[in-house]
């Protein structure tokens, strides 16, 4: 008998590559969809492959990753207040493996997991393929952050596990210090795990930034995943690691071992490189084009919250009472500009602008937005 696994039935295509993808083929667009850096992968990051290379680093390395690349990770979240040793570090393939790593690792079918939404698309469908429920925790109506008593209303003896991810894609709202101290609260000593999704924590625009993983009493369950696609401008490698208590850790390998066995060996000299690379002069760069995206979403009349960190901006698109999709077609149709829909994040209602775009391309696309948002004003 033909059939598939079931749980099949209920995964849809990533809204935001399908979205990302129409606007590739609709010649002439614009496109501010993806989290793509407009600039290269550092030459002296790309130079380590050339030396693996010659030193021919072509053979199977250990699953978890080499033994330099784990401790240089251990040295570099030393460096964020983090103390883990390279036996808790595993390299994955990208932030996307390490998330699934985590929650396969950690959930039993029919447990669940709270997450903040809006949030990436990625989190509701890992959770659906390890047979769990998706609880979202609406944090728009909470300007992005997270109360006590919200928090605990949702946590039920399922409860397994809650995702924070801060900066948040697709707001770049940044978790402040009291929501942070919610969720401390709500979960010390229960037997659910943080999944501290950080991947945009180099993109941050305030001084009053922190995350979750800095309550170190919280370190049994704490899980830890990061990625050097966006400070290092390397999304193509797939390169990225978690970070779990070694108990944890250990039992996570185990999957990972046999889901990819491991990252490629050419790469791990170039990203021990890239950890020690200062990604700030591109951050500064997104700091200005946020700050121009927000002052010409102004002039626009689209209302929107001034993003802390990753460099996304998410507009309200309620005034025209129209769906986000039905929005952002119209949009590419019309003007040749592809955003995101909201709903792709449990946002509805908004649209998500990528502004880690070249400049050229944000002022032609903002300048096309505006011309849309002019004609279905006056229709």
């Amino acid at each position: 008998m033909n059939g598939w696994n079931t749980v099949l039935d209920d995964i849809e295509p990533s809204a935001i590559r399908s979205f990302s993808n129409l606007a590739k083929h609709t010649s002439g667009c614009v496109a501010l969809t993806l989290g793509e850096p407009d600039i290269d992968t550092d030459p002296a990051i790309e130079a380590e492959i050339n030396t693996a290379f010659i030193e021919k680093e072509t053979h199977y390395i250990p699953n978890a990753g080499t033994m330099d690349l784990r401790q240089a990770v251990a040295d570099h979240e030393k460096k964020n207040g983090m103390d883990y040793i390279p036996e808790e570090v595993i390299v994955t393939d990208g932030a996307t493996e390490g998330l699934f790593l985590a929650l396969f690792s950690v959930l039993n079918p029919g447990d669940e997991v709270i997450i903040p939404t809006p949030c990436f698309v990625l989190y509701e469908q890992i959770v659906r393929l390890c047979r769990c429920t998706f609880v979202p925790y609406d944090a728009m109506k909470e300007n992005g952050q997270i109360s006590y008593a919200h928090l605990k209303s949702l946590i039920t003896p399922k409860t397994k596990a809650i995702v924070l991810n801060s900066p948040n894609n697709p707001t770049g709202t940044i978790l402040h210090d009291a929501s942070l101290q919610a969720v401390h609260d709500a979960v010390k000593g229960t037997g659910i795990y943080v999944i501290a999704d950080d991947v945009y924590r180099s993109f941050v625009y305030t001084d009053r930034y922190h995350s979750i993983t800095e309550y170190h009493d919280l370190r049994d369950q704490m899980i830890l995943v990061q990625s050097f696609s966006k400070p290092y401008a390397m999304t193509g490698w797939r390169m990225g690691y978690v970070c779990a208590p070694l108990w944890l850790s250990e039992k996570m390998t185990l999957v990972h071992q046999y889901m990819v066995t491991s990252t490629p060996s050419l790469f791990q000299r170039a990203c021990i490189k890239a950890l020690a690379a200062d990604p700030k002069p591109f951050v500064e760069r997104c700091h200005k084009r946020r700050d121009y995206v927000l002052e010409r979403l102004e002039k626009m009349g689209l209302c929107a919250a001034e993003p802390e960190g990753a460099f996304y901006v998410f507009p309200s698109i309620e005034p025209f009472h129209m769906k986000s999709l039905d929005f952002c077609m119209d949009l590419l149709e019309k003007k040749k500009a592809a955003l995101t829909p909201g709903s792709a994040f449990h946002g509805e209602g908004h649209v998500r602008i990528s502004y880690c775009a070249s400049e050229k391309n944000i002022e032609e696309g903002m300048n096309r937005l505006e011309a849309y948002v002019k004609e279905i004003r006056h229709d």
